[in-house]
């Protein structure tokens, strides 16, 4: 991973949960790569390679990321095969 890897993915959410309303706009997807769910794979890979205390730290982000992350997309019952990615990858935005 890159050494900033965790600050571009947590950038990301940021960027994403700053837009006005309930849930994340569809339209907001840049590309292939650039998308939060793609942040959130980063940050799952980086949690493999941290020392405890910073998994730890990294982890609390972690929880509050997801949880907003499922406040703001719905279950997608046609992505169900992507789980094996990752939860994250089940969830639609706003169409």
């Amino acid at each position: 991973m890159r050494p900033d890897a965790v600050a571009i993915a947590l950038s990301r959410f940021e960027r994403a949960f700053q837009q006005p309303g309930r849930y994340l706009n569809a339209s907001e997807v840049c590309s292939p790569g650039m998308e939060v769910e793609d942040a959130r794979d980063d940050l799952e890979r980086a949690m493999l390679h941290l020392p405890p205390g910073a998994r730890r730290d990294l982890g609390r982000l972690i929880t509050r990321i997801d949880a907003e992350f499922e406040r703001r997309t719905l279950p997608e019952p046609h992505y169900i095969e992507l789980a094996v990615f990752g939860w994250w990858w089940t969830r639609m935005r706003e169409r």
